[in-house]
């Protein structure tokens, strides 16, 4: 028996194919594609807003609908502005001439909105726990194009990574209870940041980090502790009063070395702080160095400005962490206070556009206060870079392997050179 034919007219044919167009979507990752390979000798100015909406736990499918609409606001204030739906669900939107205040209220906006009714599976592409990024165009263009040319290449063959749950609050509490109970001391680590420039001592300050990888695979195995950024937030401020509290019972082993605790500004105005500055030993007076989280400064500015009152008065210094080149060039950092600026190392920052690379090396050497630091250095290449750039703190892997070798780091970036 031969197979049923069923023949479907003009008409009809027309109709099934605009009724399948109608259930799929259309995303623009060939237009946003085909305007980044037509405009790559004018991105000067551009900026890049990235909602990783992908990232959702429980995701709605109306929300790229949603961002698109509360961007609108934006429109109307931008000399450009231009948004796009990508097809893993994320997007991105184009801008220019808005003062970057306005953008990350707006984009806060957006992230509180989603956050308050799900949580995010994991970091973004840039390492974030955050719902959206905000860079220059000139700096992440390659970035762009290869997120969506890897997208569109692997469309076909999609995979879902297996993930652990977020962390509940009842597990939450679980974790601090067992962390009062707990040794701290097999997850304190000190990393090392080298002076590459001249005159003065090789080594700046030592950084003090607890391991939070470490951590949740040794009290909390089932559960991600970072997946719910405002429960991540609550458990690192108990983290930073554990932290207090072990080194409250000594700083003997770090005896002659200043020192750099990484910090959330609430902590620095609490009562655990209070008590280990009163018991700071007089040695460590002005030797320590509190680090904190671009993030939290930008969430919490004002509470930033009492804090800086509060380090100047108590002779101690501040670090403004996870940078990037882009933030260094819209952040005053002289006006902010900071006394360190840390930027994370990138291999990406090698193909940044000539203009914008200049741009970033004068705002560098403006800041005459302000000592820059290149954080996650993993190659040499990326203490040349520092060099090249008048970037004269590096910290990373590779500083700690040549310095487990016994060389100095400027005469290992003076051998690279040469080589």
């Amino acid at each position: 028996m031969g197979r049923d034919r069923v023949r479907l007219s003009t008409t009809e044919k027309q109709a099934a194919v605009a009724a399948a167009k109608d259930q799929k979507p259309e995303f623009d990752n060939d237009k946003l594609l085909n305007l980044l390979r037509s405009a790559k000798n004018e991105l000067q100015g551009m900026r890049l807003i990235h909602m990783h909406l992908s990232l959702l736990k429980d995701r709605d499918p109306t929300s790229q609908m949603m961002v698109r609409s509360i961007i609108q606001e934006l429109a109307t204030k931008a000399s450009y502005l231009q948004s796009f739906n990508i097809s893993n669900g994320d997007v991105i939107i184009l801008y220019k001439g808005l003062k970057l205040t306005g953008v990350t209220d707006v984009c806060q906006t957006v992230e509180q909105v989603f956050l308050s009714k799900t949580t995010l599976t994991g970091p973004n592409p840039y390492k974030e726990y955050s719902l959206y990024s905000i860079m220059e165009l000139a700096l992440n263009f390659i970035n762009v194009i290869r997120f969506i040319e890897e997208l569109q290449a692997n469309e076909t063959g999609q995979h879902v990574t297996e993930t652990k749950p977020p962390i509940t609050l009842e597990e939450l509490g679980k974790l601090e209870r067992s962390m009062q109970m707990f040794d701290l001391s097999p997850f304190l680590f000190n990393q090392g940041i080298a002076n590459i420039g001249s005159g003065d001592a090789e080594m700046e300050y030592y950084e003090l980090y607890i391991s939070i990888k470490l951590l949740q695979e040794r009290l909390c195995p089932d559960y991600d502790i970072t997946a719910n950024k405002w429960l991540f937030n609550y458990f690192t401020a108990n983290l930073d009063q554990s932290v207090l509290r072990a080194l409250n019972h000594g700083l003997s082993f770090m005896r002659g070395r200043r020192i750099g605790i990484n910090i959330n500004l609430s902590t620095v105005i609490s009562t655990g702080f209070v008590k280990f500055d009163e018991r700071l030993p007089i040695d460590f007076r002005g030797q320590v160095v509190l680090e904190v989280s671009k993030g939290d400064l930008i969430e919490n500015l004002s509470l930033f400005n009492e804090v800086v009152e509060f380090a100047q008065d108590r002779r101690y210094q501040i670090a403004v962490d996870g940078l990037n080149p882009f933030w260094v060039t819209n952040f005053d950092l002289e006006y902010l206070n900071a006394d360190y600026a840390k930027i994370f190392w990138s291999n990406d920052m090698l193909e940044m556009d000539p203009q914008f690379e200049k741009y970033f090396r004068e705002r560098i050497a403006e800041q005459d206060r302000c000592k820059f630091i290149l954080a996650r250095c993993d190659s040499v290449t990326s203490l040349v870079y520092a060099h090249k750039m008048g970037i004269n703190l590096v910290q990373g892997r590779a500083v700690d392997n040549i310095m487990r070798k016994g060389v100095s780091v400027r005469e290992a970036i003076a051998h690279a050179k040469v080589d």
